[in-house]
C-alpha cells in the first residue's frame, strides 16, 4: 500500500467519527425544531399566511417534512459506523472480508430506504408548495443517489466475491 493511502485512512476515521456526532447533534435540532418551534405562529408569520384551512395544511405537512428528516438520522448512523467499521479492516491490512460485504449491502439497502424516504419529503414539498408560496426542500429524486445505491450494492457482491477467492486461494496453499 501507499504511503498517501496508509496516511488517508487515520484521516477518514476521524472524519467519519466527526459525521457520526454532527449527524446527532443535526437530528437534536430537527427535533427541537420539531418540539419547541416554530409554533404555528411563527410558521404563519413566515409564509405570511392568516387562519385558514390552507395554513394548517401547510403547517402539517412542513411538520410531517421534519418527522421524515427525523427518520434520516438513524439511516446516516447506520451508514457511517459501517463506514467506520470498514475503515478499521483496512487499516488493519483485512479488508476483503465476509463481515464488510455484509456490511456493504446493510449501507446498500439503507441508501435505498433513504432515496425512498426522500422521494415521499419531496413529494409532500411539491404537495404544499403553491407558486404564492413554493415550499423548497433539497429533497426527491436523485440521480447520483440512485447511483450510490447501485454502486454500493454492486460493490457488496465485489467483497463477496473477494472473500471467496481469498477462500479458494487458502484451499490451495
Amino acid at each position: 500500500m501507499s504511503r498517501s493511502y496508509l496516511a488517508a485512512l487515520p484521516a477518514a476515521s476521524v472524519v467519519l467519527r466527526i459525521l457520526i456526532v454532527l449527524n446527532w447533534l443535526v437530528g437534536a435540532a430537527f427535533l427541537a425544531l420539531l418540539v419547541v418551534a416554530p409554533n404555528e405562529q411563527w410558521i404563519m408569520t413566515a409564509y405570511k399566511l392568516s387562519p385558514s384551512p390552507e395554513a394548517e395544511r401547510l403547517i402539517l405537512g412542513l411538520r410531517v417534512i421534519v418527522v421524515l428528516i427525523l427518520g434520516m438520522i438513524p439511516l446516516n448512523h447506520v451508514v457511517l459506523k459501517r463506514l467506520l467499521a470498514i475503515v478499521e479492516t483496512v487499516r488493519a491490512g483485512d479488508p476483503f472480508v465476509a463481515t464488510n460485504a455484509y456490511r456493504l449491502r446493510a449501507i446498500a439497502w439503507v441508501l435505498l430506504a433513504a432515496q425512498l424516504l426522500s422521494l415521499v419529503i419531496g413529494a409532500i414539498a411539491e404537495a404544499l408548495s403553491t407558486p404564492a408560496r413554493p415550499v423548497d426542500v433539497d429533497a426527491g429524486f436523485s440521480i447520483s443517489g440512485w447511483l450510490a445505491v447501485l454502486l454500493t450494492f454492486v460493490l457488496a457482491r465485489v467483497f463477496a466475491g473477494g472473500e471467496l477467492m481469498r477462500q479458494d486461494l487458502r484451499g490451495t496453499i
